[in-house]
């Protein structure tokens, strides 16, 4: 014979409680199985990047930071005032100044990084845009009679492994513009958190304006500028108004064109594009 029992909330949080059930969010351990040609690739990025800085060339950690709707809406983390920031209710975009895309670029050598805000949409164009300002106003000052360049990249986003674009424009803006020698190394799938930008530039920005409503794009910029850290990291915010398109295409048959050559190691991830002399800017 079955009995019913009646038992109220106390008692059964007692019971919970004991046999150690506390209400608990999901943890995130599993990664899946790495890529199996993760080790090899890291080992070249480090073998390329302490080429470059041994022989005084410029290496970049580059990448897209979260996207942010910048307008008077509540920013995650707390912040010590006497009154909390009064925000909107609902992160509606329509309700937004507008979006930013901010875009960083980590000199490794000097612990220096430039982030250009965008306010368009994150693209190949847009990164390398961004690349081709860093070597216009800082490359000269930092890296003077530099020949070579060297890129960390994730393997997707603005700066995807397998853009022909994203190569293209590398050629076109960089390579050739600047007469550099420019060789990129992508991250393997699932490994973009040991980009250095991630930790050594993202991380601190989050933390600088952590609490803070981004209620317009000079607030944004701010920020970024402020953020420093006791190791020395200095930061430049920029703000770009150029305008980008998704969904630009180009055939595989560019790649003839280029003046590219694929890693032995891993060349998926990894290739170098060298000026063609015949566009070298005079």
């Amino acid at each position: 014979m079955e009995y019913a029992m009646q038992v109220s909330l106390p008692v059964i949080s007692r019971l919970l409680k004991a046999h150690d059930y506390r209400l608990r969010v999901n943890h995130k351990v599993f990664q899946g199985e790495g890529h199996p040609e993760r080790d090899r690739q890291f080992a070249h990025i480090r073998g390329q990047r302490q080429e470059h800085l041994s022989d005084g060339q410029p290496c970049l950690s580059v990448d897209t930071k979260k996207k942010e709707l910048v307008g008077n809406f509540k920013n995650a983390g707390q912040v010590w005032c006497q009154e909390a920031e009064t925000v909107n209710v609902y992160d509606f975009p329509s309700q937004a100044v507008g979006r930013a895309v901010p875009y960083g670029i980590y000199d490794l050598a000097h612990n220096q990084a430039d982030v250009y805000v965008g306010q368009s949409l994150d693209t190949a164009e847009f990164a390398v845009d961004n690349l081709a300002r860093w070597c216009l106003s800082e490359l000269p000052e930092r890296f003077p009679g530099a020949k070579r360049l060297f890129i960390e990249a994730d393997g997707g986003g603005a700066n995807p492994s397998r853009s022909i674009l994203f190569k293209k424009l590398i050629q076109e803006r960089v390579a050739d513009v600047f007469d550099l020698t420019v060789t990129v190394c992508h991250y393997p799938p699932c490994a973009s958190k040991w980009n250095p930008i991630e930790h050594r530039l993202f991380s601190e920005i989050s933390k600088t304006w952590q609490g803070c409503p981004l209620r317009s794009f000079d607030l944004v910029l701010h920020y970024i500028n402020d953020t420093k850290t006791q190791t020395g990291l200095s930061v430049q915010a920029h703000l770009v108004q150029a305008v980008y398109q998704k969904g630009v295409k180009v055939a595989k048959t560019v790649l003839n064109t280029l003046n590219i050559q694929f890693h032995d190691t891993c060349p998926q991830w990894n290739y170098t594009i060298s000026p063609r002399p015949q566009t070298i800017a005079t």
